[in-house]
């Protein structure tokens, strides 16, 4: 289905978007090998799929997701909301993070 809506709805919809959190990282690499396009990002307390009864986690990390993109033998590009490209400083930053947010008040 997947590999046809890209056939089917180019020019239209360019890019098509894979689940990690309700398919797992096998289940989106293969995606990936059949027409999606997108693997999505990190997720912070994601809570909808897992209420749902997705059993694959809320987070994944930067280097997990483009194992998962190497996976399924697909290059993997940071990109913005609308598809554009990241500037160089915020890769950098996400890279250093690998997607965690900063400690932004002390523990108590």
């Amino acid at each position: 289905v997947t590999a046809m809506a890209r056939l089917l709805l180019h020019p239209h919809i360019t890019n098509i978007q894979t689940s990690w959190v309700k398919l797992g990282a096998d289940g989106a690499a293969e995606m990936l090998r059949s027409g999606a396009n997108d693997l999505g990002g990190t997720l912070m307390e994601e809570t909808i799929s897992r209420m749902a009864g997705s059993a694959y986690g809320s987070y994944r990390s930067i280097r997990d997701l483009v194992a998962i993109a190497e996976q399924a033998g697909r290059p993997a590009r940071q990109r913005t909301t609308l598809y554009g490209d990241v500037p160089q400083e915020r890769i950098d930053a996400g890279l250093a993070s690998d997607g965690h947010l900063p400690q932004l008040l002390p523990i108590l």
